[in-house]
């Protein structure tokens, strides 16, 4: 059942063209490029240096979950920035906040205890900057416009994952990790500058005159209090969590099935690439009803494959598995005009914000858990464990969403 309303149909299709033809998203589109390659970048970086000069493994570790524990604080305490102030101020501030802590990093001087709180800060502005963006292109774009931008947007990260960290040790074989970093902070410059020159300059959302943190945490609790808005939330966080399980025991289970750093690689990059290319056709070759009507078939399938895992697949039969997972990404094309038409204009940066939060935090829960489970037994059972239980649990968010009748939600004009 679609949860649009009659006004939508397919004469009110886009494409990725209308998209770009819009001169204000192609700059946050670049821009967001250049985001994505610095963050890799960056990432990637402070990661081998870590290594070679501790060999800690605990330590290399660390600098990726940091990329994950900020997000619930950072998206519930300083949410509210995105709608207190005008939005591209909030977009150059968090480029040029987050070009400042590289360049620390950079710093051979700086002390190791120190880089590991810029990576921390740096992952605590990511939730404010990712939602303010999010909430923009709302006003950037209309209609299946803003739909296939927010695809695009992720298409880009999803990308990264196939390619970025390759790249990433690539270029690290041939600059050391502080010059590499130096070059993280041309990328977030870059990106500041598109975004102060690229888009216009509108006013803040809403006016508040409390203590920012207290009227974020409040704004946070109405839209978790609103049963509609909580069950969309729970539509976007339930799937992520469970599918990283997968990516968070691909080092063992490619070392169980003996495929070395190849297979590793190989299995890593499946679901990223099939999220890819269902993006892309969902967004290139359906139109707005179409993408309604499947979105709630596809979430409901989606972790399916993984519970074939069961079998103890080999390696190969196992990536095409994930493929297949990353296949029924298309969902989110749906789910994004409901979130953005059901979320009150002046808290759209906050949602957006707390949107983004809860998908990063779960899924640093959800490769924990995984991860430690898979100290326990095989990991190709933990896999289907994943896929069984984020399968019941993503029906039953689907009955909560029939049951609060969200498919009542008005289209965009």
């Amino acid at each position: 059942m679609p949860l649009t309303g009659p006004r939508d149909d397919e004469s009110a299709r886009a494409g990725y063209g209308a998209v770009f033809a819009v001169k204000e998203f192609r700059a946050v589109f670049v821009a967001h490029v250049l985001s994505v390659l610095g963050s890799v970048l960056a990432e990637v970086s402070l990661a081998v240096l870590v290594f070679r000069q501790t060999g800690s493994a605990l330590l290399t570790a660390l600098v990726f979950a940091l990329g994950f524990l900020p997000y619930a604080l950072s998206g519930i305490a300083l949410s509210g920035i995105a709608d207190r102030y005008p939005p591209r101020r909030v977009l150059v501030a968090c480029d040029l906040l987050s070009a400042a802590c590289v360049t620390l990093m950079a710093v051979p001087a700086t002390p190791f205890a120190v880089l590991f709180l810029l990576r921390l800060a740096v992952s605590m502005i990511s939730p404010l900057f990712t939602g303010t963006r999010a909430a923009s292109l709302a006003d950037i774009l209309q209609g299946d416009r803003y739909v296939l931008g927010r695809s695009l947007i992720r298409i880009v990260s999803q990308s990264s994952q196939v390619i970025g960290y390759g790249l990433g040790g690539l270029a690290l074989a041939w600059v050391p990790p502080r010059t590499a970093l130096r070059v993280t902070v041309l990328t977030f410059l870059g990106s500041a500058l598109l975004l102060r020159l690229g888009t216009r300059d509108r006013p803040a959302r809403v006016s508040w005159s409390g203590a920012m943190t207290r009227d974020s945490i409040a704004s946070a609790g109405r839209l978790l209090g609103d049963a509609r808005l909580r069950a969309l939330l729970l539509m976007w966080w339930i799937p992520p969590m469970f599918f990283v399980v997968a990516e968070g025991v691909a080092a063992p289970f490619a070392d169980a099935a003996r495929a070395g750093s190849g297979g590793f690689g190989l299995f890593l990059a499946a679901m990223p690439a099939g999220t890819v290319v269902s993006e892309a056709l969902g967004g290139t070759l359906l139109g707005p009803t179409a993408r309604d009507r499947l979105a709630l078939p596809l979430m409901a399938v989606s972790l399916l494959p993984m519970v074939a895992f069961a079998f103890h697949p080999p390696l190969p039969l196992a990536s095409g598995l994930m493929l297949l997972t990353g296949l029924c990404a298309a969902y989110t094309l749906g789910m994004d005009r409901w979130f953005v038409d059901a979320v009150p204009e002046k808290t759209r940066g906050q949602a957006m914000s707390l949107l983004g939060a809860g998908i990063m935090t779960l899924q640093g829960l959800g490769m924990a858990v995984g991860g430690a489970v898979a100290a326990l037994i095989p990991p190709y059972m933990v896999i289907c464990a994943a896929g069984l239980l984020g399968t019941m649990s993503v029906l039953g968010v689907l009955r909560s969403v029939r049951g609060h009748h969200l498919h009542h939600a008005r289209a965009r004009p």
